[in-house]
């Protein structure tokens, strides 16, 4: 029962995650892996990066609520409170940094894609860390 609600956790997440940023991830993934431009290959690595991180943060939280949670209704609003935290963290990271990382990513920037991918990964772990009781 609960790998059934977790999946769709998980997919509504990545797609949130891939509306909610201003480049499109697929897309630029899709670019790079079809180019020898070393700049789309660098677009692609950044932007898988940092979906992946977002994907692997919103999965450590839910697995935390499957640990440790009483009810599928639990998994189901942490879930989507696992959603918008790691929005709420890609954006917050982007302001914070000195560096513009909705415009780097789609250049290219491996460093600030892993980065922001690490970033996503210490939310996930935190939040899941504030979910277990």
């Amino acid at each position: 029962m609960y790998l059934g609600v977790s999946l769709p956790i998980l997919i509504v997440g990545i797609l949130v995650f891939i509306y909610t940023t201003p480049y499109r991830e697929y897309r630029l993934i899709q670019d790079g892996a079809a180019t020898d431009d070393p700049q789309k290959i660098n677009a692609a690595k950044a932007a898988a990066h940092d979906l992946s991180g977002k994907i692997i943060g919103l999965s450590i939280v839910v697995a935390s609520v499957v640990i440790n949670s009483g009810s599928i209704v639990d998994l189901l609003i942490w879930g989507i409170i696992g959603i918008i935290f790691q929005v709420v963290i890609f954006y917050l990271f982007a302001w914070l940094t000195p560096f513009h990382v909705i415009q780097e990513i789609p250049k290219g920037n491996v460093a600030i894609g892993i980065f922001s991918s690490h970033m996503s990964i210490v939310s996930g772990v935190l939040l899941a860390a504030l979910v277990s009781y």
